[in-house]
């Protein structure tokens, strides 16, 4: 554990962050170009500490896994002026379209509140033109409404996300693939079954 919420915090700060440090953890928020992002800015969160291992067994794994003493967890994320820590996604959850990187949560948190969604995942497809074009992947609700492109693409304006990172392909199936264990989206089967799927 690196972040918690305290009864102190407000109902604003429990909803939208995943809470300040906890005693002896130092976090730094890391951009692609290996810059230590300003407030506000998204960046790899990486973390020091008594509650980070030394490393593993393997030397190149804890290589990998391991910058200045600071163990990289892979998560994306930045730091509020209030010192409270946000979440915004997954580095393999980066899409890179023509050079912007898109998170995926973004537009999964917004497309999960419309009522003809029941689940959603946000992956990324190769495309010769983009490098990468961005594919919603949506399950049918239990009321079994259909959700079409265009009711996605006037939704997502309505919610303020920019153009550019609205998903040019729209799939909808019955029930998004998961693990048994923990029921988590296997997003690399979603890629598999539609990176090779004629488009459009």
């Amino acid at each position: 554990m690196i972040t918690q919420g305290s009864p102190s915090d407000t109902d604003e700060q429990l909803a939208n962050t995943v809470g300040k440090p906890v005693t002896g953890a130092q976090i730094r928020i890391v951009t692609e170009d290996g810059r230590v992002a300003g407030i506000g800015e998204d960046g790899e969160v990486q973390v020091r500490g008594p509650m980070v291992a030394k490393g593993y067994t393997s030397t190149e794994l804890t290589e990998a896994a391991f910058v200045d003493g600071y163990f990289r967890t892979g998560d994306v994320g930045h730091v509020r002026e209030d010192g409270h820590v946000v979440l915004t996604g997954r580095l393999k959850d980066i899409i890179i379209r023509k050079g912007e990187n898109i998170s995926a949560k973004e537009i999964e948190d917004l497309l999960y509140a419309h009522p003809k969604v029941g689940d959603v995942a946000v992956i990324g497809l190769p495309d010769r033109e983009r490098g990468e074009r961005v594919c919603a992947v949506i399950e049918r609700p239990e009321s079994g409404d259909e959700f079409t492109f265009d009711e996605m693409v006037a939704y997502l304006a309505e919610q303020g996300l920019t153009r550019f990172k609205t998903p040019e392909q729209l799939e909808i199936v019955d029930a998004l693939p998961r693990n048994e264990t923990l029921r988590k989206v296997l997003k690399y089967k979603l890629r598999e079954e539609f990176a090779e799927k004629a488009w459009p």
